[in-house]
C-alpha cells in the first residue's frame, strides 16, 4: 500500500514536469515563434513640415511665419526641430557696453574689472572700466556685440502659440536584408488625394503619415502650450514588428508618442530645449550688425525599431531537438525529489534498485560448465 501511493505521487509529479516542458515548448513554437528566422530593421527617414502663423509684437511688428523660418536647420538625421518661442536682440554690433549685471560682473570702481577677463558665462572680454549699466547699476564693460543679449525673462505664453497646428510628414523606408523584404509607411493603399487630406488618428486614421504637432504632444500627456515656452524632446517611435509568413499588407506600422527630456517638477535646473543662431547684415558703409536670436522649441526625434521573422527549417529543428530533450529531464527531477526529499525515501530507494550479491568464482570455475 505504502509503495502504491509513493508510485502515485511519483506519477503525478511525472506529469506535472511533463505538463511545464509542454508548456514551455508552446510557449516557444507558438507565442515566441521559435520555428522562424528573425532579422531587424534598417531604416531611413525624412521629414517635412507644413504650417503658416501671425505674429504682431511692438520690436517686430505684423509677421508672419513659415516654414523657412522656425524649422532650423532644414534637415536632420531622423529628427526635425520647430522653433516655438524665442528672445531678439536686434542690431547687435561689436563695440563697447556694459556687462548684465550678476554678482561677478556688478562693480563700483575700475579697480572691480580686470582687463582681458572672461567667465564662462560673459558676454564678451572686460575691459578694465566700470559703466552704468541703468541709473542704479554699475557694471563692468566688455567688449562684444552689443548690445549683451538678457534671457533673464523668457517670454510666456510662447511666441509661436499656432506652431501647435503645424503638421509633419514622416517618410519611412524600412527593409529587413535576411529576407531581402522593403516596405514604407505611406502604404499601398494610400493615394495622393488621401495623402493631402488625412491627420494621424489612432482610432480614425491610424495609418497616415502626417501628425499634428499638437496632437503629438497630446498623445504623449503632455500639454503643447506649456512645453513650446522653454522646449523639450518629443519621441515619435515606429515599430515594425512582421510576421513574413503572412501576406506583406499585414506588415503595417505601429507609431506610439512619447516626451524624451526629463520633465520632473523637483528637478527645475536648465530645463527644456535651446539654442542661438544669429542673422548677418552689412549696411552701405561696411558695417556689420546681426540679430541674435535664442530658440527654444521642440525637437521631433522618429525612432525606428521592429523584427521581422519567416519560417526556417534551422531554427525549427533546433528548437525540436531543445524541446525532445527536455522531456528526459522530468524523470530525473522525478527520481532526485522522491529519493533524496521525501520521508520515505529509502524504502523508495529498496522498490527501485535490486540489489545483487557479487561472489567470486573459485580458480577453475567457468560460466556453463560443471566442475
Amino acid at each position: 500500500m505504502m509503495f502504491s501511493c509513493f508510485l502515485m505521487c511519483a506519477v503525478w509529479f511525472d506529469f506535472f514536469i511533463f505538463f511545464l516542458q509542454s508548456l514551455s515548448c508552446s510557449w516557444v513554437f507558438v507565442w515566441e515563434k521559435g520555428y522562424q528566422e528573425t532579422d531587424s530593421v534598417v531604416s531611413s527617414v525624412t521629414t517635412k513640415v507644413k504650417g503658416v502663423t501671425l505674429t504682431n509684437t511692438s520690436s517686430l511688428g505684423a509677421r508672419v511665419w513659415d516654414v523657412a523660418d522656425y524649422v532650423i536647420p532644414p534637415q536632420e538625421e531622423n529628427s526635425v526641430f520647430v522653433m516655438t518661442n524665442m528672445i531678439f536682440t536686434l542690431n547687435q554690433t561689436q563695440g563697447q557696453c556694459p556687462e548684465l549685471p550678476d554678482d561677478k560682473t556688478e562693480c563700483s570702481k575700475n579697480n572691480s574689472c580686470v582687463p582681458g577677463y572672461v567667465s564662462t558665462h560673459s558676454n564678451g572680454i572686460q575691459t578694465g572700466k566700470c559703466v552704468n549699466y541703468n541709473d542704479s547699476i554699475k557694471t563692468c564693460e566688455v567688449f562684444a556685440w552689443c548690445p549683451v543679449e538678457d534671457d533673464y525673462h523668457v517670454p510666456k505664453p510662447a511666441f509661436l502659440q499656432g506652431a501647435e497646428n503645424f503638421t509633419i510628414l514622416v517618410k519611412n523606408n524600412i527593409w529587413y536584408p535576411k529576407f531581402n523584404f522593403t516596405k514604407r509607411n505611406i502604404l499601398p493603399t494610400i493615394n495622393s488625394t488621401y495623402l493631402k487630406n488625412c491627420i494621424y488618428d489612432s482610432k480614425t486614421d491610424p495609418f497616415c503619415p502626417i501628425f499634428r504637432l499638437g496632437k503629438i504632444v497630446e498623445a504623449a500627456g503632455q500639454n503643447f502650450q506649456e512645453m513650446a515656452v522653454e522646449g523639450g524632446v518629443m519621441g515619435l517611435q515606429i515599430n515594425w514588428d512582421c510576421n513574413l509568413d503572412r501576406a506583406a499588407s499585414y506588415c503595417v506600422p505601429k507609431y506610439s508618442f512619447r516626451r524624451l527630456d526629463n520633465k520632473d517638477t523637483a528637478h527645475t535646473v536648465s530645463p527644456g530645449y535651446n539654442f542661438r543662431f544669429a542673422k548677418y547684415y552689412k549696411d552701405s558703409s561696411g558695417v556689420e550688425s546681426r540679430t541674435l536670436v535664442k530658440a527654444y522649441g521642440i525637437r521631433f526625434d522618429i525612432i525606428v525599431f521592429g523584427k521581422a521573422g519567416k519560417f526556417d527549417v534551422i531554427p525549427t529543428m533546433i528548437n525540436i531537438g531543445s524541446g525532445l530533450a527536455l522531456f528526459g529531464v522530468a524523470t530525473v527531477l522525478c527520481d532526485l525529489v522522491v529519493l533524496n526529499c521525501m520521508k520515505k525515501k529509502y524504502y523508495y530507494r529498496e522498490k527501485k534498485y535490486k540489489y545483487v550479491e557479487d561472489y567470486e568464482m573459485g580458480d577453475g570455475e567457468t560460466y556453463g560448465t560443471d566442475s
